[in-house]
């Protein structure tokens, strides 16, 4: 049964622990997770009002708690353990807490739903369907615990190299970031400074170097993100930062790009013409794309990558500055970078071709009375 919007859920955790995950302990860590997911976390069973209760001797995927907090009456069990309980009142979370701390049985009353069975949930947030990690926190498990909440903070639906290529490497680099506390913003801001290099290595000709320290970039743009969701550490600041950059930067990378196939050492400059054509295209391109997400957004409430199985696929390969990337390198393996700027600019329209299609399908298929939601909802 849902919850009411106006109803704030407090979240307790039960017990105390000194095993780390991602630098943090359990109570730190449990508290930082309740707040993203808008719980009140306390330290005592409120006098009234519904409330979460949580055994600190397991760490979870944050995705649980947001269920938990949209269904009453609902306990997450492992083994028969009682690991994450709704509690309607402080009478029924008082039972819980002694169901946790002496081990009796759970009061009556609750769903009850065992996380090694049944462990699939919808996060509207990342894109995916997934089954949401719950385990005993020991020193032996943490490993498994961070790989775990690392594979938990990233995205079901996004590029193919993000997705694949450079997912191990982060998932390290994001252990060692935490490891020595850094914060995400930290994280961003050297992402930022090699951004801003990578351009003027291409304004310059030097494409291999700017595509290197790129790469670095596009992997540290990987990490900050997934930094945050591990640790609880995302503000308000860091994702403007972190989305305004990705949103601003690539017109800037192609222009640099184009510029620096006319130096002297390339000789492969484009006539004006060419040139500007070719920009037009690509901003406009690159526009008229994130206009088509945010109306299938505003229409229809999902984005437009997971309506279904097709659009998740292409979220893969659309012209989008990763896969436009493959498309750099290709060009300059081949000697004539100023080739690859052309097929991104193709590459570009055929995207926003196939995006309007789809958004022109959706629509129809809203009047042929067809509910559109994602299918891995």
């Amino acid at each position: 049964m849902g919850v009411e919007l106006h109803q704030r859920v407090a979240f307790l955790g039960v017990g105390q622990g000194d095993v780390r995950v991602f630098g943090l302990l359990p109570a730190e860590r449990a508290r930082r997770f309740a707040a993203k997911a808008k719980l009140a976390p306390t330290d005592r069973v409120p006098a009234d009002g519904p409330v979460i209760v949580a055994d600190l001797a397991f760490a979870w995927d944050p995705a649980w708690l947001v269920y938990l907090r949209d269904h009453r009456d609902r306990a997450v069990t492992w083994r028969g353990r009682p690991a994450l309980v709704h509690c309607v009142d402080a009478a029924q979370a008082e039972a819980v807490i002694a169901a946790i701390e002496v081990g009796v049985p759970l009061p009556a009353g609750f769903a009850v739903q065992d996380a090694e069975l049944d462990a699939s949930l919808y996060n509207a947030t990342l894109r995916k369907r997934e089954n949401a990690y719950l385990l005993p926190l020991t020193r032996d498990a943490v490993p498994v615990i961070e790989k775990a909440s690392y594979d938990a903070s990233y995205k079901g639906v996004t590029d193919i190299l993000t997705l694949y290529l450079w997912r191990g490497a982060a998932f390290h680099l994001t252990r060692w970031a935490a490891a020595i506390r850094m914060t995400p913003n930290m994280v961003t801001t050297i992402g930022v400074a090699l951004c801003i290099w990578a351009f003027f290595l291409f304004w310059q000709g030097h494409f291999a170097a700017g595509l290197g320290v790129g790469l670095v970039f596009m992997v540290l743009d990987t990490v900050d993100g997934k930094l945050a969701r591990c640790t609880g550490t995302s503000s308000e600041w860091g994702n403007i930062l972190d989305h305004g950059v990705d949103l601003v930067h690539p017109p800037f990378w192609y222009w640099a790009w184009g510029m620096g196939c006319a130096v002297p050492a390339w000789g492969l400059g484009f006539s004006p013409a060419t040139f500007w054509t070719v920009m037009a295209v690509l901003v406009a391109g690159y526009v008229v794309q994130r206009v088509i997400e945010g109306a299938f957004i505003a229409a229809f409430g999902i984005h437009i990558h997971v309506w279904q199985r097709a659009d998740s696929r292409f979220r893969l390969i659309t012209a989008r500055r990763n896969p436009n990337y493959i498309l750099m390198v290709l060009s300059l393996i081949l000697s004539r970078p100023d080739w690859g700027l052309i097929w991104i600019a193709w590459w570009t329209g055929l995207s926003c071709l196939f995006h309007l299609v789809r958004l022109g399908q959706a629509y129809a298929a809203r009047m042929r009375g067809r509910e559109v939601v994602s299918w891995l909802a």
